[in-house]
């Protein structure tokens, strides 16, 4: 695995602004406007929404964000691994940090929404080997053909 370091990150650096600029892009790519629930630069600036960047050396490999849903309950939003790594452990290690700081802030649960296209399968096999397990829709979100929910204790 590559070694990876986390930064609290304010989304102003532009290696930053480029990855979420791409992890959009391939939301649309894979899903109807209408079904794209990822956060753009500014939704992740919002009171509580904590992003992280994750850093291979001088180069960002990718990112990840944890809103709060209420005192127990978080989302993971913005997972992104950079395309150069991926394959390399990063999306492994996002999950792990985000994981970790949701338990430090004494979360309960996670929850997340991934698409259901065929480029989301390596994301769902991560979760899925994370412990993670389909639910239905949680929060504002509706049942949608283009959703998978999914949650885990910690």
């Amino acid at each position: 695995m590559t070694p990876v370091r986390f930064l609290l990150d304010d989304l102003s650096g532009p290696p930053t602004r480029a990855l979420i600029a791409r992890h959009l892009a391939g939301m649309h790519a894979h899903s109807p406007p209408e079904n794209v629930h990822a956060f753009d630069v500014e939704r992740l600036r919002q009171p509580g929404v904590t992003f992280w960047s994750a850093w291979a050396g001088e180069e960002i490999a990718g990112c990840g964000a944890l809103k709060l849903l209420d005192a127990e309950r978080g989302e993971l939003k913005s997972m992104r691994v950079a395309d150069a790594f991926l394959g390399k452990g990063i999306g492994r290690a996002i999950l792990d940090h985000l994981v970790a700081e949701a338990r430090a802030r004494g979360l309960r649960s996670l929850w997340l929404e991934t698409g259901s296209a065929p480029a989301f399968v390596p994301a769902l096999q991560l979760y899925e080997s994370a412990g993670f397990r389909r639910c239905g829709p949680f929060g504002e979100y509706r049942e949608d053909p283009f959703s998978i929910f999914m949650t885990r204790e910690i």
